[in-house]
């Protein structure tokens, strides 16, 4: 072989090389929020830092990513000290979890907020104690002053509200910490409670019951059974559930029947909707390895049964091949769960035909395959034939299609022939 094409020829083998092996080997991280650390450089939040610590929610705060903290001045905490004394620790907990909202948001984000404001969830709404969405606070800015204000819904009922005084720090895209010049309460919020906190473990039915959102899934989930799998589950590595609202069951195609599946296919499908791991939603935004295999991937074989995850549009999109909906709403998030609504069911391509027809309204026979028609599932095969329909005619993008149907298994052969050609070559 030339020399001068080998020496032309190497850096670029092992530039690959070192690309697709990243690629292939490197799982979901993110930055540690250390915010005891981060405080202690900022004497005047001293007392705020030492009731983040106490409680353990700063502990909690180590786990996630892509926050905002809304951080109270000494001497304005000192003010809410008769509000605060009284409280168990779970209460004061839970107070202090109503100041971190599940969402990055930088000084700039802060002045494009309009009038009417914009609702953030914040991490007391993801603990299930909130009833409703009065775990989640609204932000507005006043266009004449410029000034910026946390607000308890539902306003104007609810009196507790806050005024954003400065930037304190900001991580892009982490965490970002802003003085308010009050303690906030959620509406409803019974300070005078001995103990709010739930014995362990979760109820994943009642979870959703409480959401108002989701009765079929709920429904579904309860008459499978599988739902008991769920919460054994989640004391281990956790889990993560996209569960359907009741909007996106109601707009399934008329052919779509999930109820009419044999029992163990109806499990698998919402074994589909789950991840073993724990995911808040930061995790998904950020997300590393957009292949992610499903419980009912661990039923039923590697490479089958996954979900496509990414960011589109600045939302949680998640692909099936056939079908991709996105994360509407935090529903529950607390390690080791965590619960997101979705806007569509996500139908997996292994039980369901790749028609472009499944849109709602289909009419039978087009788009999907009848659920008498499909008695068994199988894993796909490993090498499995191109559709003669257009890509563009599918509902996801080439993209995703094209990395639900590689997975793994290319990769790795791509990665086996570089390191050969790149031995070969030195």
């Amino acid at each position: 072989m030339n020399m001068a094409a080998i020496s032309h020829f190497t850096p670029i083998t092992f530039a690959y090389l070192l690309l697709i092996f990243t690629i292939s080997t490197t799982t979901p991280t993110a930055s540690a929020i250390d915010v005891t650390t981060l405080l202690s450089s900022f004497q005047n939040l001293s007392s705020f830092a030492s009731l983040l610590t106490e409680t353990g929610v700063a502990d909690e705060l180590s786990h996630r990513i892509s926050l905002t903290l809304l951080a109270v001045p000494n001497q304005y905490l000192s003010s809410a000290e008769e509000l605060t004394r009284p409280l168990p620790p779970s209460s004061l907990a839970d107070l202090l979890r109503y100041h971190v909202l599940l969402q990055f948001l930088s000084w700039s984000d802060l002045q494009k907020i309009t009038p009417s404001g914009t609702l953030v969830t914040t991490l007391f709404q993801t603990t299930g104690r909130a009833s409703s969405n009065f775990g989640s606070v609204n932000i507005t800015r006043d266009a004449e002053t410029g000034s910026v204000t946390v607000h308890s819904p539902p306003a104007p009922y609810s009196p507790s509200n806050a005024t954003v005084l400065s930037l304190i720090k900001t991580m892009p895209y982490n965490i970002t910490v802003l003085a308010v010049d009050s303690l906030l309460v959620p509406y409803g919020f019974d300070l005078m409670a001995s103990e709010t906190r739930p014995p362990l473990g979760l109820n994943i039915t009642k979870t959703l019951l409480d959401g108002h959102d989701f009765n079929v899934a709920a429904s579904m989930l309860s008459a499978s059974g599988v739902v008991t799998d769920f919460e054994n589950d989640e004391r281990g590595a956790g889990i993560t559930l996209f569960v359907p609202t009741d909007i996106a069951f109601a707009n399934l195609p008329s052919n779509v029947k999930l109820q009419s599946l044999p029992a163990d296919q109806k499990a698998v499908v919402l074994k589909f909707h789950v991840l073993h791991s724990y995911y808040p939603l930061g995790s998904l935004e950020s997300i590393v390895n957009p292949v992610q295999p499903t419980l009912a991937t661990e039923e039923r074989g590697a490479g089958s049964f996954t979900l496509n995850i990414s960011r589109v549009n600045g939302s949680v999109a998640i692909d099936t091949g056939i079908v991709q909906a996105s994360v509407t709403q935090t529903v529950f998030d607390q390690n080791p769960v965590s619960i997101f609504g979705v806007s569509r069911v996500l139908l997996p391509r292994e039980i369901f035909s790749k028609d472009p027809t499944l849109e709602p309204g289909g009419k039978p026979g087009h788009g999907v395959v009848e659920a008498s028609n499909s008695p068994e599932i199988s894993p796909p095969p490993e090498t499995p034939a191109e559709s003669s329909e257009s890509p563009s005619n599918l509902l996801s993008p080439p993209s995703f299609r094209e990395d639900i149907r590689s997975g793994s298994t290319r990769r790795s052969c791509i990665v086996l022939a570089l390191c050969c050609i790149g031995l070969y070559l030195l």
